[in-house]
């Protein structure tokens, strides 16, 4: 058995939370008579870091810092957070990983005292021997958490797996020198997560047949 730990991005990932992304960031942006987005023009432009991001979708930081959108996304997403799911195969998916001996954790760009929170809300803190979250609310250090989890598990580099829903997924596993695969049905379409080389897989199911 190569891969003996599994690594697991978060949100869009392992939460089917796309498209309260998209609600969120559409009420910042009808506030300022902005033009809103459908969730394929979302997943056609939603990247890191988020700051870009929001440039992209037409705020100007020269009117308004950053953060002041930033705060009204986190704070809409915190509000509705109970209406969000997990993907349909999570657990499944989860049982079966956890019944092949192999560990798990949770790298994620969010925040680490709402990630706890988030785990147990959906009942899953035994699947993981790690959770690891960002000490701020803008998705920033996700790479140097990995890196620092990476240094600090007992397993060698090419028996750890990441799985992830965006291109800074991918990035993140290259700084920790681990494989990655990335699933289409989160925040990022098919066609862009390909251009980073990875294994793109349509969801957890057929990630599992990959991992087997």
């Amino acid at each position: 058995m190569r891969i003996k730990h599994i690594i697991w991005d978060w949100n869009g990932t392992l939460l089917d939370d796309r498209w309260l992304c998209v609600e969120a960031i559409n009420t910042a942006l009808n506030k300022r008579k902005i033009s809103t987005l459908t969730e394929d023009r979302y997943r056609e432009i939603f990247s890191f870091p988020v700051e870009d991001y929001y440039k992209k979708v037409g705020f100007d930081f020269e009117k308004e810092p950053f953060h002041v959108p930033g705060d009204e996304f986190v704070e809409y997403y915190e509000d509705h957070f109970h209406r969000v799911d997990l993907h349909d195969e999570v657990i499944p998916v989860l049982d079966r990983i956890k019944g092949s001996s192999r560990s798990q954790s949770i790298l994620s760009a969010g925040k680490q005292e709402f990630l706890i929170e988030w785990i147990k809300d959906h009942g899953l803190a035994d699947y993981f021997i790690k959770v690891l979250g960002i000490d701020n609310q803008y998705a920033t250090g996700k790479t140097a958490l990995g890196v620092s989890w990476i240094n600090e598990m007992q397993y060698h580099p090419e028996e750890v797996i990441m799985v992830g829903d965006t291109i800074h997924d991918s990035e993140v596993a290259e700084a920790m020198e681990i494989d990655c695969v990335l699933v289409s049905n989160g925040h990022v379409s098919q066609e862009r997560l390909k251009t980073t080389g990875r294994k793109v897989v349509s969801d957890l199911n057929e990630f599992i047949n990959v991992l087997n």
